[in-house]
């Protein structure tokens, strides 16, 4: 048994101040009034009765739960329970404390412990509610009180004599400082292996003066060893472009405060050939041994280098962490890749019976023109082919309209239904002008099908379909368009386009450039001119662009209601609601754009109980990070996200958003 007199006394020393303070307040009153002098003593008496027999009962309800809790226990545990060389406490839910050990007492002796005790008290309620179906009541807990840490270890009962909520806890603290202090040790001293690429190496080798490259070459070796060697770490060259880089997890935290200042140190090295160095970093702490590390961290690059480079990315077990990306992407000059996309794509589709192809849901004219162009290679190919298209919208409307008078593209649509019904494992489906399996039309088709082609320029986010037969995902290109504008020009030489296709895959050029206005290369140029040859008119893909006069009073609003942010930045939305609304806050988002000084635009506006944001930008603010942060992506200087919320607070959402990433760049 536990020291049950001791108990006692402390519960009949209580008492006792309790009947002493009657006793007086009962003298008090009889002198003033000798009338109350007999009811007094005889008040007095039954008090001292009802206080014996309430404290004796008391006694023995816990008494009997403190047996319970001892009852397996023979004499030898129960004198070691009392002697026990860890702090016990035996107290209430309430706060009352029943008892507690020599040891609790010595061991926190300069410390209020109560207020900690309140604090594990609170929580210790919210695991009773948690258990309550549970046969064994345990408590588990790490609390830091003073400077040591401990382990909280127990286990409860009802309090019987109580309300049913309140109850009786026996916790033992175990000091595990140094254990943790260990665990730090170890955790700091975990190895975390990188890999860093420089993205444009070869490009820039090839312009410079064969006298001068060993200088650069040298200069960017200089840059990453001194980088590497502040932070603790070791990097050795393994290819000509890419370094292995190792390093302890505790100079992690230094590196992401610095926000990876290597990015910025590789970019002032001179070069004359006219572009800037830049580098990518994939940084892998997920994983059992150092070559799953290294896997993951090449997993990791391939992602990087999908976002343009420019950027690092930490790859934890279960998220991905991303830093910089404020370059533009640089066009490649070589069109070797798609030529040896082109011949294997064509490939594919001989080898297949049906050919599914489909873009992203609420497609644009980049999507649906790539989907039309695709078409046409597998009809040059002799193949059954469908475009996958539940619904249409105010985007592509003329255009479905175009391709359905057509006797060219006769049969061309289907719905997700039949796409389903008629999918096997070995049919084909393509996805263009998105990587993201949910954000396809229909993503049931990419878990039927074992041939899946993915083409797209949108950078890569970490969604992202996986197990592809092809990819040809080039983040510097325009456009989806003109991707499979390069892809039909070099599969065969008996490819031909039909004149509407043509003006679908021009109309996704322009869109996506804004009238070739932005991320407009060469090989942009070169895709337009090829689609001319073939027919296309621009007049009519002007036609394909036309608004309403509703649209444009919708947009006028936008405008007058604009808000500018850090005075380059402008905020907008509109509470109108009409089928084609995104259309009209991307055209808006355009417009906000000439005015002068401004960067960036976003424009939000309510669509099917969904908020729509358009993001612009003139490329010196990313707004695809900007988007990522909201779920959404896209390019550097045009992204978009979809929220399901109300629009006031998406509105907010993406104020604070633009207000977080101003603090950062600060």
């Amino acid at each position: 048994m536990l020291n049950n007199n001791r108990f006692l006394e402390k519960i009949t020393s209580r008492t006792k101040i309790y009947l002493a303070i009657i006793a007086l307040l009962l003298i008090i009153i009889c002198i003033n009034k000798p009338v109350f002098i007999v009811p007094g003593i005889i008040l007095f008496i039954l008090i001292i009765i009802y206080s014996y027999w309430t404290n004796s009962k008391r006694n023995a309800e816990l008494s009997r739960q403190i047996q319970n809790l001892t009852m397996t226990m023979d004499g030898t545990a129960k004198k070691s329970l009392i002697n026990s060389p860890f702090p016990l406490i035996i107290i209430e839910t309430t706060g009352n404390i029943i008892w507690k050990s020599s040891k609790f007492v010595y061991e926190f002796a300069n410390i209020d412990i109560n207020n900690y005790l309140i604090d594990i008290l609170e929580e210790i309620k919210e695991d009773i509610e948690a258990q309550q179906d549970k046969k064994q009541k345990t408590i588990t807990k790490k609390v830091q009180i003073g400077n040591k840490i401990y382990s909280v270890l127990g286990e409860y009962i009802r309090s019987k004599q109580n309300d049913k909520s309140e109850y009786i806890t026996i916790l033992y603290f175990l000091d595990i400082t140094q254990i943790m202090k260990e665990k730090k040790k170890y955790e700091d001293s975990r190895t975390c292996v990188g890999i860093l690429t420089v993205d444009n190496y070869e490009e820039i080798i090839q312009r410079i003066d064969v006298e001068n490259r060993p200088q650069v070459i040298a200069e960017i070796e200089k840059v990453i060893y001194d980088w590497a060697a502040s932070t603790g770490g070791i990097v050795v060259k393994n290819d000509r472009n890419t370094f292995v880089y190792v390093f302890e997890y505790k100079y992690l935290k230094e590196i992401k405060e610095n926000k990876f200042d290597i990015l910025d140190q590789i970019k002032e090295i001179n070069v004359e050939a006219g572009i800037q160095l830049t580098l990518s970093i994939a940084i892998s702490i997920d994983g059992d041994t150092n070559y799953d590390k290294y896997k993951t961290a090449l997993e990791s690059m391939d992602i990087v280098l999908g976002r343009g480079g420019d950027q690092a990315v930490i790859k934890t077990k279960d998220k991905f962490a991303f830093y910089g990306g404020k370059s533009k992407a640089v066009e490649k000059t070589t069109k070797v890749k798609s030529r040896l996309i082109g011949h294997a794509l064509r490939e594919v589709i001989l080898e297949s019976d049906h050919v599914f192809i489909m873009g992203h849901k609420y497609p644009d004219m980049d999507a649906m023109g790539a989907a039309v162009g695709i078409y046409d290679i597998c009809k040059s190919c002799n193949k059954t082919a469908n475009i996958v298209l539940d619904h249409s919208n105010e985007s592509i409307e003329e255009f479905i309209k175009r391709i359905k008078r057509s006797d060219y593209h006769d049969g061309i649509f289907v719905d997700c239904d039949y796409a389903i019904r008629e999918c096997m494992k070995n049919t084909l489906v393509v996805v263009v002008d998105t990587h993201r399996p949910n954000f396809t039309e229909c993503p049931q088709l990419l878990e039927i099908s074992d041939k899946v082609v993915v083409i797209d320029h949108h950078r890569r986010g970490v969604d992202f379909i996986n197990d592809t037969v092809l990819l040809f995902h080039e983040i510097y290109v325009s456009s989806t368009c003109e991707m499979v504008t390069e892809l039909v020009q070099y599969i065969e030489d008996d490819v031909r386009i039909n004149k509407l296709t043509a003006e679908g895959l021009l109309a996704g050029i322009s869109l996506d450039t804004k009238n070739f206005a932005f991320k407009t290369g060469v090989r942009t140029f070169e895709a337009a001119s090829y689609l001319k040859k073939s027919g296309a008119d621009t007049i009519e893909v002007k036609k394909l662009f036309n608004s309403d006069i509703k649209d444009f009073i919708t947009k006028a609003e936008i405008i007058q209601n604009a808000k500018v942010i850090n005075n380059n930045i402008c905020l907008a939305y509109t509470k109108t609601e009409t089928d084609n609304i995104n259309i009209v806050i991307a055209q808006a988002a355009d417009e906000l754009l000439n005015i002068k000084e401004v960067e960036a635009s976003f424009v939000l506006a309510r669509k099917d109980d969904r908020v729509f944001i358009s993001a612009r930008s003139l490329g010196n603010i990313n707004v695809h990070v900007l988007m990522e942060n909201l779920g959404g992506g896209g390019h550097r200087d045009m992204a978009g996200a979809q929220l399901d919320t109300s629009l006031e607070k998406a509105y907010e959402m993406v104020k604070d958003t633009i207000q977080t990433c101003i603090k950062e760049e600060e």
